[in-house]
């Protein structure tokens, strides 16, 4: 027996302005610690390749992306003085992609349509 995966995946991309990584990882310690209390959040955390950071964070479904957002926003803004977004993607099945088309709208994502099977356990 299994059960149906909504899990969903936000993927963002950032490049910290020269000089600017250890004030930019100063906040991923805050986004973090502001991300510990979500319920619906299954993992969160950054990785770094030289001044490019990625969040790797995936949720139970579309409304703990959109919990999440809301979440850290504060934060988010300012993380966006010292950094560009290069690019965004949200991973997830059909119907929970379809739940954040419009919401993300602004973040100009490209959305993956997870294919129905994919194993979770």
């Amino acid at each position: 027996m299994s059960t149906p995966d909504t899990c969903c995946g936000l993927v963002p991309y950032f490049r910290v302005q020269p000089g600017k990584l250890p004030e930019f990882k100063a906040l991923v310690a805050r986004f973090v610690e502001q991300t510990r209390s979500e319920p619906k959040c299954l993992y969160y955390g950054f990785s770094f390749d030289g001044d490019v950071a990625h969040c790797r964070e995936g949720y139970d479904d579309a409304a703990g992306i959109l919990a999440h957002l809301d979440n850290v926003g504060a934060i988010l803004q300012e993380a966006l003085q010292i950094a560009e977004v290069l690019r965004v993607e949200v991973h997830g099945p059909a119907a929970e992609v379809d739940k954040l088309r419009e919401p993300l709208a602004g973040l100009k994502p490209q959305f993956f349509v997870l294919e129905p099977g994919a194993l979770r356990r």
